[in-house]
């Protein structure tokens, strides 16, 4: 069988519970902390890794997987380089859009709104709860700068465990978080037939309105 002619057969039937209006919490972020925590009930693997789509100045779109790393009223936190591929284009253009998938509920979260950097303070105390070859790892990798093989980049580590021998590592200065703002929230629960659940929450000035969307 040609990879055209599996492609076109892979299907299956989603069987997830309703998603209604009257059921979700007034809040998105309520909203994402409760099917969150049933995420990581339910074993889910990664339930914290989100596709991060950007823009870049010309227009060009890129999309990489992230880790969320704090979650509250206002959005969604991760952390990065800020010489990253991802933070210079956030710093052109800060509109971008944040997806989870949890293939194991039938689920898929989707956030678009604003990036902006975090505090100084914050990005502090994460960065000291990494494990210390992550923290070094910060320093060696000028991430998405182009390498002329891996042994570079081993150097590179071997070279910051050496200058850190025996002391705490510090945050980069070019290393820190960066936190959407959403101003639109959509809930996608599988059903059966194609018949999906789709929940939308639109910021308007200072409340969100929820409205349904078609599958």
């Amino acid at each position: 069988m040609s990879i055209l002619k599996r492609v076109e057969s892979l299907r299956r039937d989603y069987s997830g519970e309703a998603l209604n209006e009257s059921g979700v919490n007034p809040d998105p972020m309520k909203q994402f902390e409760i099917w969150f925590e049933e995420a990581v009930k339910a074993e889910v693997p990664d339930p914290h890794a989100m596709v991060l789509a950007t823009v870049s100045a010309g227009g060009d779109p890129s999309a990489r997987v992230v880790l969320l790393r704090g979650v509250d009223s206002g959005g969604f936190t991760f952390y990065t380089n800020y010489g990253s591929r991802k933070a210079s284009e956030l710093s052109a253009n800060s509109k971008a859009a944040v997806v989870f998938y949890w293939q194991e509920l039938d689920r898929q979260i989707r956030a678009e709104g604003t990036v902006a950097k975090t505090d100084g303070d914050g990005s502090d105390r994460y960065f000291a709860s990494r494990p210390r070859p992550s923290q070094v790892a910060a320093w060696a990798s000028q991430q998405s700068g182009l390498l002329g093989g891996r042994k570079e980049l081993e150097e590179r580590f071997a070279e910051f465990q050496s200058r850190f021998k025996d002391l705490p590592v510090p945050r980069p200065e070019n290393w820190g978080g960066l936190k959407l703002y959403p101003r639109s929230i959509e809930f996608w629960q599988g059903r059966p037939n194609r018949l999906h659940d789709r929940i939308l929450y639109v910021r308007e000035q200072d409340r969100w309105v929820i409205k349904r969307l078609a599958p």
